[in-house]
């Protein structure tokens, strides 16, 4: 709808580039809704949720919906979609990282802030104590907020909104992979296969975007050229309708010398 990005169907990269989506998308699905077989690489003892907390058990199992977490995931992914087609189109006005991330996450909490207060008013629950609770709150703050906006709202400066937007089923993969490492969680069949689907869709994504520069690249360079031409040969004329002045004002002169 932004014309930020050509599909161009017809062409190597065009057809990569849809495959890739559905190979990301489709990885996605495999990762989350299919289980299968359990797979056993590696084992740890790391279990950082091993005491948790009887409250948040409490409140988890009091939120068990399926359909509304569907719909609001579904929901999820159109609005961030639309906000890096936002980004990509304010950077082009306003090329402030920084200044952008600290006003978009000063509105970001107090919106949240007001939620919390009106669906949390045990105020137990917003206590912070040095557990995992407040690892988890740092690390929302100053990478998963800051650190992250800031480097998503460069690379769709630099690269625009798709280039980004393809590294994100890769999440599913890291997340799957730490859940095995730190908290305990098992990896099944489905994990092994969606990760392979999603990687393999991202190097399409990431073929196809290199080969997209590498063809406006060389269209730029054929502009100029033709421009530079064009240049050349409408400036050559001129010279060479002065030399014939010269030459024949020189030649009259040689033919009437007492003028």
């Amino acid at each position: 709808m932004n014309r930020l990005e050509k599909l161009a169907i017809r062409t190597w990269a065009g057809k990569a580039k849809v495959t890739g989506t559905l190979l990301g998308i489709g990885g996605a699905m495999v990762l989350t809704f299919y289980k299968g077989p359990q797979i056993n690489i590696w084992s740890t003892k790391v279990h950082l949720l091993k005491h948790k907390d009887q409250h948040v058990a409490a409140s988890h199992r009091g939120m068990d919906n399926h359909v509304l977490g569907s719909l609001l995931a579904v929901a999820s992914c159109f609005s961030y979609a639309t906000w890096l087609i936002i980004q990509a189109k304010m950077g082009e006005r306003y090329p402030c990282d920084y200044s952008s991330t600290a006003l978009m996450c000063a509105t970001a909490s107090v919106q949240t802030v007001v939620y919390a207060i009106c669906k949390e008013r045990n105020w137990s629950a917003w206590k912070l104590g040095w557990n995992i609770r407040l690892l988890t709150v740092a690390y929302t703050g100053f990478l998963a907020s800051g650190f992250m906006v800031v480097l998503i709202t460069w690379c769709v400066r630099k690269r625009g909104p798709l280039f980004v937007s393809v590294f994100n089923p890769l999440m599913l993969v890291f997340v799957a992979i730490l859940g095995s490492l730190i908290l305990d969680e098992k990896l099944h069949l489905g994990s092994i296969i969606g990760g392979v689907l999603i990687v393999i869709g991202l190097y399409a994504m990431l073929w196809a975007k290199g080969e997209e520069m590498k063809s406006m690249a060389r269209l730029s360079h054929s502009k100029s050229s033709k421009e530079a031409e064009i240049i050349t040969v409408g400036t050559a004329p001129a010279e060479n309708d002065e030399d014939a002045i010269a030459s024949g004002v020189s030649a009259a002169a040689t033919a009437n010398p007492r003028q």
